[in-house]
């Protein structure tokens, strides 16, 4: 995993202006904190910061087909699982290969297929490749967003990055925040395209753009279809268990140490079992995969449960490594740790973004910093409650029934950030949402002869993949590559994304309960506690000392420069006022979120042009 950034221009010899790639490439260091490179052509800089994964001799970046007078040069973040299987092919084809690397079957298979490579690849990957021969840039985003690329235009063509901080780099792009990037910031809709930031885009999840002097032009070479299912009940089990397990296996391969991060959920015991079996065919019977999950000094005697938390997950996650037989360790964090300005500062300043979930980014940002003291790797189970169906909005009669984002009415993240009402006003986010729910439905694929329950869960299913689960991929690659850690995420192969979507719902709940197929899969490899436990989210923390310090920040943070132009600071005295052990999740989320507010104000110094 790595941090690529660029930039294109058609007006002018950018060779001549290496200080620039060079500040866009420094400031992807933290994602790639093994190696780094930069190539200059007459109209295109192109940068890389490595995390040395696979071949750690020979993937050195950026990657020219030939040393002279290159007519391909690739700049690459990610892993192609398949990447085995297509250096044979290109080397049946007459493709000489120097390196072990699944970059250079990238590079290979561009000079190969041009831009249908896309079709050939299997993985998680953002890359740019600069044509020389053609004058010509393609940007190109794995079909799920698993890793991120944004763009900005700039004189005579564009600049590009793995986070914006790297465009913010270039001397003609500044951080500017207008209405609409605020809209995009606190209408919680999480549209991919448009970002917070004035001028700045999105590549889309399955698609590629393409830059040359006649302009841009993005489309999409992936995305989701309906299609008649066609297998029976116990058919429908056998194939979700072949694309489960074989997605799991296939993102083992590394030359670094590797591991998993096991919740004791059903969905990350499932992973974790999978490639502990994988590994241990392998490498003999005596290997033992690590494993790491996270908790609270204060978790077994302050938990409480709420809309999204049903239980303590230690015991769970515990009993889930010795049931598969993992080195397992749980990461305890103390409330102190989650207070401290310069961890709060880290995650905001890696996110780019006001909007975070507060103690739960900084606790998953410490957990990866724990991590990555011995694995360079780690194996997730994010993804399986979208592909399966297993957030309550499947289940809520409220959410089904509601002409609304369902997460806004489950949960209770709708009002976490109070407007200033004078920019409310202005904002009309209310509009905003419906505008886009109604532009959202209209993008979900149907079959004539759908039920009216199997047309309602398709357009929620659509809406978790295509919207809330990529806010959930953008908070696990920015914190864990903050750490230099990369994360997996078997649940996004596209295969079994593809085939999940076209099954009917009365197959995914065919036990009356959330992740039915996911739960058949797991039968003989997680303990019966985990395959019967329900949905729990990631876990937050309960102790009234955490809760103080919160109000001690936000406090502070209100009297920031800015601060009260956006929040509204009525609402948010409120829950200053609150006694601590009282504090419910909603309210405190509203403190979270102005504190990281005003750190991210204080870091990039925005232009509010609103």
């Amino acid at each position: 995993m790595c941090g690529i950034t660029g930039w294109v221009s058609f007006h002018q010899d950018v060779r001549h202006r290496a200080p620039v790639i060079e500040a866009m490439t420094a400031t992807m260091a933290l994602r790639g904190p093994d190696a780094g490179g930069v190539w200059t052509g007459a109209h295109a800089a192109l940068g890389h910061r490595r995390l040395a994964v696979i071949d750690i001799e020979g993937g050195a970046q950026p990657m020219a087909d030939r040393p002279e007078l290159p007519q391909v040069v690739l700049t690459y973040s990610g892993e192609v699982y398949n990447h085995h299987e297509l250096r044979e092919r290109l080397r049946s084809r007459g493709h000489r290969f120097e390196t072990r690397s699944d970059t250079e079957v990238v590079l290979r298979a561009y000079l190969e297929w041009g831009d249908a490579l896309v079709d050939h690849l299997e993985g998680m990957y953002a890359f740019a490749v600069w044509d020389e021969h053609q004058q010509r840039l393609l940007l190109v985003r794995d079909r799920l967003g698993v890793k991120p690329l944004f763009w900005a235009a700039v004189d005579g063509g564009l600049a590009f990055g793995s986070e914006p901080k790297a465009l913010f780099a270039h001397p003609e792009l500044t951080p500017t925040v207008d209405a609409d990037g605020l809209r995009e910031a606190y209408g919680l809709l999480f549209n991919t395209g448009p970002t917070v930031w004035a001028g700045v885009r999105e590549v889309h999840p399955g698609a590629l753009l393409v830059i040359d002097r006649d302009g841009i032009r993005e489309r999409r070479y992936w995305d989701l279809t309906a299609r008649p299912h066609t297998d029976d009940l116990e058919t429908t089990k056998e194939r979700v268990g072949e694309l489960v397990d074989r997605a799991a296996r296939s993102q083992l391969e590394a030359d670094v140490p590797l591991c998993s991060l096991l919740s004791g959920g059903l969905d990350s015991t499932v992973v974790t079992a999978l490639i502990n079996d994988e590994l241990r065919l392998r490498e003999g019977p005596q290997a033992r995969l690590r494993s790491y999950a996270v908790d609270y000094s204060d978790q077994a005697e302050q938990f409480t449960g709420d809309v999204l938390r049903t239980g303590h997950d230690t015991p769970f996650a515990t009993e889930a490594g010795a049931f598969i037989g993992t080195d397992h360790a749980t990461v305890i964090l103390d409330p102190h740790a989650l207070l401290d300005p310069e961890h709060r500062r880290a995650v905001v300043v890696s996110r780019d973004s006001p909007i975070g979930v507060g103690d739960m980014d900084t606790s998953l940002y410490l957990l990866f910093g724990e991590i990555r003291r011995h694995s360079t790797v780690a194996l997730s189970g994010e993804a399986a409650d979208e592909v399966f169906g297993g957030y309550p909005w499947f289940h809520n009669p409220k959410a089904l029934a509601a002409q609304a984002f369902p997460w806004l009415l489950v949960t209770g993240d709708d009002a976490a950030m109070p407007i200033n009402p004078e920019l409310a006003a202005h904002l009309r986010i209310g509009e905003f949402r419906n505008d886009t729910y109604r532009s959202a439905l209209a993008a979900v694929p149907h079959l004539d002869d759908e039920t009216p329950e199997e047309h309602r869960q398709r357009e929620l299913q659509h809406l978790s993949l295509t919207r809330w689960l990529r806010q959930l991929l953008h908070r696990k690659d920015r914190l864990s590559m903050a750490q230099g850690l990369e994360v997996r995420v078997p649940y996004c192969d596209h295969r079994l994304v593809e085939y999940a979507f076209n099954t009917p719902w009365a197959m995914k709940n065919h036990d009356d309960r959330e992740k039915s197929l996911l739960r058949d899969v797991g039968r003989g490899v997680a303990p019966d506690s985990v395959l019967w436990r329900p949905k729990n989210h990631y876990p937050a923390t309960h102790h009234p000392a955490y809760n103080r310090g919160l109000q001690r920040l936000a406090r502070e943070a209100l009297d920031a420069p800015h601060v009260r132009d956006i929040a509204d600071e009525t609402v948010i005295e409120a829950a200053l006022d609150t006694p601590a052990e009282q504090l419910q999740w909603g309210h405190r989320l509203r403190l979270e979120r102005v504190v990281d507010l005003a750190l991210w104000l204080d870091h990039h110094r925005p232009a509010l042009a609103l």
